[in-house]
This record gives structure tokens, C-alpha cells and sequence, in this order.
């Protein structure tokens, strides 16, 4: 294919689901560009689970060696009882994950996921600085202008612009995102000063009335991530940059098992995060536009997922746009939507079913669930995620579901 007939993608957007599909992309021969409004890239400080469905895509991609030195391959799922640490399910993963579905399951750190991305990226089609103000479909191409008054074209246009996205604002109009009723304390606390804890290498997960509270090691076993998740009756910012008070999130979890409360006192500072939740959109594509990650399935962090359906979405799309022309574009998002926006409505319902499930008030509800975890049947069991973690977006066809 001469450079003439190259099919060219702008990306808007330069976190973890926009330069997946760049790359991908670029691998396939598409000239792809990515538009990032901030002026650094950045991540705050936050763990992300590469769960095995996005590490194959990466691995692909060729991180796998960077992956493997900055990631952490937890043993397993360790979800217990809030007060007295009692396990309810122990979900093996490290050796087990891989031999199921082949590739691993990587505790992060964000940034460093981010940063990878960026290192793989040719820094000449990487473009910071850009804020995107309009676009305009013009049948035969996509025009997008941007406030610093930089104006490009495109075969094909993708919003990979986040939660406050500016192209699905154009495409579908203001949203109303609805406040879940929760909000998120996190925070990074030095492994050395949890030392005396003795942490396993796992992803815990302790769920007890109104609340939950999970951590997890990253960079290479450094870092320490906490989220405590609990139930709050109003919110008005969703930010994930808020500072909270440390001495509210221990308030807030008083009475609970010493081992969180000692990583909370561990802690030095900690943000809070207010979780709003989002119905599944109808459509994500118009014309030589569509959407990907969190701009069109922002989910809430219950399964663990956000970060993985997006870098899914690359995925797909590179298959969807290879091997087509640009007269071919809005066919081939269609079919990416169509084969993407069931899989990813269906993780946000259970990420969303999650928020009940890990809340129970201790009484009859909570047995259930802890007798239904016993015996296997939850969304963390290995053989119950096989739909989930066994996917290969790079082959979409095979990965429509029943």
C-alpha cells in the first residue's frame, strides 16, 4: 500500500485505551495520530489490574518485558469477611491464570502502564497540547480543530477522550451521569513501612456492610494500592484528583480487621473519588466517528475491568479498520461497535450488580453470597471469568458473545 492510500486515523486522546489503539493500529499500516489535550502526560497515582484479556494485547504489542519488570503477578483473588478476615473465596492466579488463558494477570501501577504505552509510540504522531473544540464530517473525510488552532484531517476520527469526553459530547449531546451512592478512598502506601504486615501477594478484597476495601501490590512490589469503597448519600464532583482526609477514611472503616486500618495509618496522604455510573449507550459511532474506553462504557471499578475493556477496544478497532479503504471507514466502526458495545455493557452490568454483592448488610442477603462464593459460582472464580479473560480482541469475530 503506497503512503497515498494509507487509511489515516486521528486518536483524541492519549491515555491507556487511545495509545493500545494507536498502536495497534500502527502495526496494521494505518497512519495514526493521537491528540492529547494535556500538556504532560501524566497518571495519577492509582493500581490498575492488567487482567489476561488486555496483558495478550500488550504482549502483542511487545511490552511484554516491561510488563513483566514493573508489573506484579498476584497469587490470587483473596476476598474476605470484613471484621474478622475470614476467607471467603481464594481465587488462584499467577501460574493458574496463565495456564488457563495463557497470558498473565499484572497488579500496576498506572502511570507505568502509561508510560510503557508512550515509550512503544513514535513521539512524532504523539501531539500534546491539543484540545479538541469541533469537528466536522465531511462524507468523504473527518475534520477536527482543536483551541490551539491546529485543524487535521482524517480517514476516520476516534474519541479515546475519557469519563468528560469532548467527541461524544459533539456526537450525542450532554449526558447525565447518575452518583452511585459511593465514594472511593486511594491511596499508595511504601510496601517497606507494611513490612511488619507481612502482605501476601494477592489482590484482597474484604467486604462487609456498606463498604469494601481492597489492596494490592505494584511497581514491582514498592507500592502497596489501597481502595476503600463506601456508601455515602450525596456528591456533586466526579474528580479523581480530590484530596480526602485520612482520618475520614479511618473513621470509616472503625471496627474493621487491623490489618486495612494498619495500611490506612500507614498511609500519607489519599485521594477521594466519587463514583458515578453511566446506562450503556445505544450507539458509540457517527459517520468517520466513534468512541472507545471510558468516553463510551466508563464502568464502575467492581470487576476490575475499566482499564481492560479499553484496551480491548484498540484491539478491535485495529482488526475492524485493517485491510479496509477509506471509503470503508464508517462500515468498519459499525462493525466495531457492533462487536464491541455488548461485551463491554455486559461488564459494566456486573460491575454495577458488584456494588450490592460487596455492600450486604450482614444477615440473610450476606449468607447467600458467602455460601454462592464458596462453592465457585461468582464472577471470580476462574471457570466463571473464562468468558472474560479468555477473549481475544484481536480476533473479534470469535469473541461476539452467545
Amino acid at each position: 500500500m503506497s503512503t497515498a492510500d494509507r487509511v489515516s486515523v486521528a486518536i483524541i486522546g492519549g491515555g491507556l485505551g487511545g495509545l493500545t489503539a494507536a498502536l495497534s493500529l500502527l502495526r496494521t499500516g494505518v497512519d495514526v495520530h493521537v491528540y492529547e489535550r494535556a500538556k504532560t502526560l501524566s497518571e495519577v497515582g492509582a493500581g490498575v489490574q492488567i487482567s489476561p484479556n488486555a496483558s495478550r494485547v500488550l504482549h502483542r504489542l511487545g511490552l511484554a518485558d516491561s510488563l513483566a519488570q514493573l508489573g506484579v503477578k498476584p497469587l490470587a483473588w483473596h476476598q474476605r469477611r470484613w471484621d474478622d478476615g475470614r476467607t471467603l473465596l481464594r481465587t488462584p492466579l499467577a501460574g493458574a491464570v496463565e495456564a488457563a488463558f495463557g497470558f498473565p494477570h499484572y497488579q500496576m501501577h498506572r502511570a507505568d502502564v502509561l508510560a510503557t504505552l508512550v515509550r512503544a509510540f513514535p513521539p512524532e504522531r504523539l501531539h500534546i497540547g491539543h484540545r479538541l473544540t469541533a469537528l466536522a464530517d465531511r462524507g468523504d473525510h473527518i475534520e477536527a480543530m482543536f483551541e490551539n488552532g491546529v485543524h487535521v484531517e482524517a480517514d476516520g476520527l476516534v474519541g479515546a477522550d475519557g469519563i468528560h469526553s469532548t467527541v461524544r459530547h459533539i456526537l450525542f449531546g450532554p449526558e447525565q451521569p447518575r452518583f452511585t451512592g459511593c465514594v472511593a478512598y486511594r491511596g499508595l502506601v511504601p510496601a517497606a513501612r507494611l513490612a511488619h504486615l507481612d502482605l501476601e501477594v494477592a489482590s484482597q478484597v474484604w467486604m462487609g456492610p456498606g463498604k469494601h476495601f481492597v489492596h494490592y501490590y505494584v511497581q514491582s512490589g514498592r507500592l502497596v494500592n489501597f481502595v476503600g469503597v463506601i456508601d455515602q448519600d450525596s456528591w456533586i464532583r466526579e474528580s479523581w484528583t480530590d484530596r480526602g482526609e485520612l482520618a475520614d477514611a479511618m473513621a470509616a472503616f472503625e471496627g474493621w480487621h487491623p490489618q486495612l486500618r494498619s495500611i490506612l495509618e500507614a498511609a500519607v496522604e489519599t485521594f477521594i473519588w466519587a463514583l458515578f455510573d453511566r446506562k450503556p449507550m445505544a450507539r458509540w459511532s457517527v459517520g468517520r466517528a466513534t468512541l472507545l474506553g471510558d468516553a463510551c462504557h466508563a464502568m464502575l471499578p467492581f470487576m476490575a475491568q475499566g482499564a481492560a475493556q479499553a484496551i480491548e477496544d484498540g484491539a478491535t478497532l485495529a482488526a475492524c479498520l485493517s485491510r479496509v479503504g477509506a471509503r470503508d471507514i464508517p462500515a468498519a466502526l459499525g462493525r466495531y461497535e457492533a462487536l464491541r458495545l455488548p461485551r463491554a455493557s455486559r461488564v459494566q452490568a456486573l460491575s454495577e450488580a458488584n456494588k450490592t454483592r460487596f455492600h450486604l448488610p450482614d444477615g440473610a442477603a450476606q449468607l447467600a453470597r458467602d455460601a454462592e462464593m464458596m462453592r465457585g459460582a461468582t464472577d471470580w472464580s476462574l471457570k466463571a471469568v473464562a468468558w472474560l479473560y479468555g477473549h481475544d480482541a484481536a480476533e473479534p469475530e470469535r469473541g461476539v458473545e452467545e
